[in-house]
């Protein structure tokens, strides 16, 4: 079997290529593509194939899908440019005749008020329309989205955000990329499966701080703030105002309870617990 990944040279597509590699798949049957081509070499140099490619350019596509039996498609970070992107990308595998798409996903993607899934639930259904099994990851939220709070917390003691009660499953990111490596070594065995990925334990902005507090070794608290409150101290902070609406509105959707499921289907994928947010935090740290 081999596999073709996109975004493999992001922070999740390097740990996946990683993980293969560490667990016996032969790196000739790995092709890692994306847009860094000094990241490319850097992974050329682990013997995996390599290729620049371009998503909103399908014509750069075609050649390093060829032969691969599984498409990786690690859902791009361009918000608003994604659903284009990943129909090439679909496009292209179906052309190549490659036999699953392996796609990383949001939470409850076809069925939440997350700001980040419509574009997720549009390539969801790109996916099924293109009648090549596959397996959605609906990847949870990652420990690693906390290095700025850990900055903060350093600098200041205090935490902001607008959150109220609303707790987060997080995991760490090696978590998520065991997963997806789990699936392509065995693709067949995950065909038609929707997993919803978390964290094994789900935790508040107090909590968050609290955490902090024990990592840092230091007094950190959190301030919950109105949405309102938070746009205004994000802009205050130098954000522009999309960029500030966007995170607040991230925070009011863990308010209302869409990333606080613990669902246990990450670890059990992965046939471990999963790596808790202090653990991940003292790494950063």
């Amino acid at each position: 079997m081999s596999v073709v990944i996109t975004g493999a040279t992001g922070h999740l597509g390097r740990l996946v290529v990683a993980d293969l590699l560490a667990r016996g798949y032969p790196a000739d049957r790995i092709t890692a593509v994306g847009r860094d081509t000094g990241r490319l070499a850097g992974l050329a140099g682990t013997g995996v194939r390599t290729a620049p490619v371009d998503l909103d350019d399908p014509e750069t596509l075609k050649a390093p899908f060829q032969g691969a039996d599984t498409l990786l498609l690690i859902s791009g970070s361009e918000v608003g440019r994604r659903v284009v992107q990943h129909t090439n990308a679909v496009e292209a595998a179906k052309e190549a005749g490659i036999g699953h798409i392996v796609y990383t996903s949001a939470p409850k993607a076809a069925d939440t008020t997350l700001v980040l899934a419509p574009e997720h639930k549009a390539t969801e259904e790109v996916v099924a329309a293109s009648g090549i099994p596959a397996t959605i990851l609906r990847n949870g939220w990652y420990n690693e989205n906390y290095a700025q709070q850990l900055d903060q917390a350093r600098e200041s003691g205090v935490v902001i955000g607008s959150t109220g009660e609303g707790r987060v499953a997080s995991a760490s990111r090696q978590d998520f990329a065991e997963a997806a490596s789990v699936v392509l070594r065995d693709p067949g065995a995950h065909a038609g499966a929707v997993y919803e990925l978390s964290g094994d334990t789900a935790w508040t902005g107090a909590e968050l701080a609290r955490t902090l507090s024990e990592v840092l070794g230091r007094e950190v608290v959190y301030r919950n703030l109105t949405t309102e409150e938070h746009v205004a101290a994000l802009t205050e902070a130098g954000l522009d105002e999309g960029t500030a609406g966007f995170v607040a509105a991230l925070d009011a959707n863990i308010r209302d309870g869409e990333l606080g499921a613990v669902s246990g289907e990450l670890s059990r994928l992965i046939g471990r617990p999963t790596t808790p947010l202090a653990q991940t935090l003292r790494a950063l740290a």
